[in-house]
């Protein structure tokens, strides 16, 4: 029965992995409370400084169907910066795999052929390794505390470098908190994950904190992710709340453990050849509505957290909302356990310093 639930909510919530690692079905707008104060910046930039901007159409890209998370952003950006630039800037909508998966999306900002690019920022590691500061374990305490982060001079800062390949940093979004879900016992503290066998993508950030914690992690690829939870060669996930139904992965979960260890981004970004040929006018109103568009992620991944909770314990999981984290912090040796990558070019001691001091 759980199977065929899930299988109708994954029609319903799915989203591609390719976009952002994965999504989920979301509803059309943020919370009324978030929507009114971005539509009264858009209705004062128009006014300020729409007369003044040149028309333009830029492509925009996110690779997921149209209700991933990420593609309901690019849309509500591209409705964003329309308003804002009184019609003036038009964003070519782009998702569902037209123009490529991640990898090959991202690569076609950087070429040019895409203008504006909204993909999961694992996905700019490979060739652009100061992002990797972003997948350290607890590294925020929160999805709302990450959005103040990274949309701040401190994520300036970690993209800083962008323009040398090919790209320039407009906002950041969100992809949810990674969690524990298991299906032969809960995890309350650090010690309850001791030998557990727990799928994790193919990273070594997370066999590195997992394996530090205790745990026996393994490395799957999401679609292996079912069966090895049913027959066992898996008891458990790591995982951001939505994503479980959105993947349909919960039909042999029993427990979920809220202890958010590890925030996953999107990153919007622009083509530099095409930033630089854009007036002022235009790049302003582009990158303020983007940071508009980031919050607008997040507070639809926060809905859809709600939805999928609900959806989880109706199916019989069991919640625990209140772990103890600290003790996974004190059994990974809390900041120390970053230093292990001191030697990286990515390693930042200082940056790393002021987003753990930022909102503190």
């Amino acid at each position: 029965m759980k199977k065929l639930v899930a299988m109708a909510l994954a029609l319903a919530m799915t989203t591609a992995l390719a976009a952002c690692g994965s999504g989920a079905a979301s509803s059309s707008s943020a919370p009324a409370g978030d929507a009114s104060a971005p539509a009264a910046s858009s209705e004062a930039a128009a006014a300020d400084s729409g007369s003044e901007i040149e028309p333009v159409t830029l492509t925009i890209y996110s690779p997921g169907n149209e209700n991933s998370v990420p593609t309901k952003t690019i849309i509500k950006y591209a409705e964003l910066v329309k308003e804002a630039s009184n019609g003036a800037i038009t964003l070519d909508v782009h998702h569902s795999n037209e123009l490529g998966n991640d990898a090959e999306a991202i690569e076609s900002t950087r070429m040019g052929t895409i203008d504006i690019i909204f993909a999961g920022t694992s996905g700019f590691t490979s060739f652009y390794e100061k992002a990797k500061v972003l997948d350290l374990p607890f590294l925020f305490d929160s999805a709302e505390e990450a959005y103040d982060v990274v949309n701040s001079d401190v994520g300036e800062k970690i993209f800083a470098d962008f323009p040398q390949v090919g790209l320039i940093f407009l906002s950041e979004g969100d992809n949810g908190m990674r969690q524990i879900s298991t299906t032969n016992k809960p995890v309350h503290t650090a010690a309850d994950v001791k030998g557990l066998k727990l799928r994790v993508p193919t990273s070594q950030m997370y066999l590195d904190c997992w394996e530090t914690l205790g745990a026996t992690p393994i490395a799957l690829a999401l679609n292996e992710l079912p069966i090895a939870l049913s027959n066992g060669t898996a008891e458990g996930q790591d995982n951001a709340t939505y994503h479980l139904v959105a993947n349909a992965t919960y039909d042999s979960i029993k427990y979920f453990s809220n202890i958010n260890y590890m925030w996953m981004g999107c990153t919007m970004a622009v083509n530099a050849l095409t930033w630089d040929k854009l007036p002022e006018a235009t790049r302003k109103v582009l990158k303020e509505q983007a940071t508009v568009a980031a919050k607008y992620s997040f507070d639809t991944i926060a809905e859809d957290n709600v939805t999928a909770t609900k959806t989880l314990q109706d199916a019989g999981v069991e919640f625990d909302t209140d772990p103890d984290i600290q003790s996974f912090k004190d059994a990974l040796g809390g900041t120390e356990f970053y230093k292990r990558y001191a030697e990286e070019k990515w390693y930042d001691q200082s940056l790393i310093d002021e987003i753990l001091a930022y909102n503190k």
